[in-house]
Order: C-alpha cells, then sequence, then structure tokens
C-alpha cells in the first residue's frame, strides 16, 4: 500500500472527500516526523512504535574501491511491531506446502 492507496482507503471508510482524507493522512505524516526529528518516540499501542535509534560512527569500506571510509555517527527511525498487529500478521501468512 502506498500513500495514495492509503488515502483512498481513509476516505472510502469514513465517507471523506479524498482531498480531506489527503489533509489529514499528511498531517499525521508531518506530525509523527516532526517528533522524530525532535527525537521523541511515538507509541501507537496494538501497532507498534516508532523510536529514533543513535549510531555511533565506525569505520567502513567503498563497495567499488574497497577503500576504507569513516562513516559519521547517525540517527535513525526504527519501527517495532506492536503484539497486536504481529498477531494479525502471523494469523494470515501463507501456508508452506509439504513435498
Amino acid at each position: 500500500m502506498n500513500k495514495s492507496e492509503l488515502i483512498e482507503a481513509l476516505a472510502e471508510k469514513i465517507n471523506l472527500p479524498i482531498r480531506e482524507a489527503g489533509s489529514i493522512t499528511n498531517t499525521l505524516i508531518e506530525t509523527m516526523s516532526e517528533a522524530l526529528a525532535r527525537g521523541e518516540s511515538i507509541e501507537i499501542r496494538g501497532f507498534g512504535s516508532f523510536v529514533v535509534k543513535e549510531y555511533d560512527s565506525y569505520t567502513g569500506r567503498n563497495p567499488k574501491t574497497g577503500e576504507k571510509i569513516k562513516v559519521s555517527p547517525k540517527k535513525l527511525p526504527f519501527f517495532k511491531v506492536g503484539k497486536d498487529l504481529r498477531e494479525q500478521v502471523n494469523q494470515h501468512r501463507p501456508k508452506k506446502s509439504g513435498k
């Protein structure tokens, strides 16, 4: 599902014009992005949580040349799935066929 499909699903689910559903979706995404940029975490019970993880600098290698390079410290958003979502996803996984 991409952003456009999410907007369409929201509009259909609660009977809203696409424009309003788009505005709501964009506001949610912007608000969550801003919170993560400030270093805050976001918890949506049953769905999961978003946190910012900090990574120290390290020495890496350029894959083309093999040359050593210093990778700067960085912060990256990380999603941890909630129990309800994990269970829902596992209920709908396809069964493996035995041979």
